[in-house]
C-alpha cells in the first residue's frame, strides 16, 4: 500500500502540468533543465519495487519462509541506501534545480527582447512560462514595467494599471513552484524511510521467530 501510494504521488507529480510544460521547453538547440526528474524517477522506482517487495514480504510471512523473509529484508536495505542517497542528492541540488530553470528563463527573456528573437522561439518560450506560472520578468523591478513595454509577453490583465499591480516576479514563482514539489518530495521520501525501518525490524523478529519455532 505504502509503494503504491508512493508511486502513484511520483506519477502525479511526473505528469503536473506546470512542470511539464516548463521543462519541456526548448529554446533553439537548448533543453530547458529537466534535474528535478531524477528524483521523481527515484521516487517512481522505489513506489513499483517497494509494491513488489511487499508482496513478496506477505507471501513469505503467510509461507514461513525465512529464505522468503530474508530476501525481503535484503530488497529493503538495498532500497533504503537509495534512498538515502537520492534524499543526500535532493538536499545538495535544491537550490540548483529553481537556480537552473531561472538562468533558462533569463535567457529566452533577453532573446525575446531582442531582434534576433524573430529567428528562435525565445517569444513562445517565455509566454509559456508567463501564462503558466501567471507572472511577467525576471524579477521584481522587470515585472513591474514589463507589461507597460512588452504587454505581448505577458498575461492579459483587465487594465494596465491591474496588469503593474498583479503581475508577479517569475523567479519568485519558479522558486515556489520548485520548493512546493521538492517539499512534497520530501515528505514522501521520510514517510517511506520510516515505513520501511519499520518493515526491517519486523522481517527480522518474524524470521528469528520462524527460525526459534522451527527447532522445537
Amino acid at each position: 500500500l505504502a509503494g503504491g501510494i508512493i508511486l502513484g504521488v511520483a506519477l502525479w507529480l511526473r505528469h503536473d502540468s506546470q512542470t511539464t510544460n516548463i521543462l519541456y521547453l526548448q529554446l533553439g538547440d537548448k533543453q530547458a533543465p529537466n534535474t528535478f526528474y531524477v528524483g521523481i524517477y527515484i521516487l517512481i522506482a522505489v513506489g513499483a519495487v517497494m509494491m513488489f517487495v511487499g508482496f513478496l514480504g506477505c507471501y513469505g510471512a503467510i509461507q514461513e519462509s525465512q529464505c522468503l523473509l530474508g530476501t525481503f529484508f535484503t530488497c529493503l536495505v538495498i532500497l533504503f541506501a537509495c534512498e538515502v542517497a537520492a534524499g543526500i542528492w535532493g538536499f545538495v541540488n535544491k537550490d540548483q534545480i529553481a537556480k537552473d530553470v531561472k538562468q533558462f528563463y533569463d535567457q529566452a527573456f533577453q532573446q525575446a527582447l531582442m531582434a534576433e528573437s524573430e529567428t528562435n522561439n525565445g517569444r513562445a518560450v517565455v509566454k509559456t512560462f508567463h501564462e503558466t506560472l501567471d507572472c511577467c520578468g525576471p524579477d521584481n523591478a522587470i515585472a513591474a514595467v514589463t507589461p507597460l513595454w512588452r504587454e505581448d509577453l505577458c498575461p492579459k490583465k483587465d487594465s494596465i494599471l491591474k496588469n503593474i499591480l498583479e503581475s508577479s516576479s517569475c523567479h519568485k514563482k519558479i522558486d515556489e513552484l520548485f520548493s512546493g514539489k521538492l517539499y512534497l518530495i520530501g515528505i514522501a521520501a521520510i514517510v517511506v524511510a520510516v515505513i520501511m525501518i519499520f518493515e526491517m525490524i519486523l522481517s527480522m523478529v518474524l524470521c528469528c521467530g520462524i527460525r526459534n519455532s522451527s527447532v522445537y
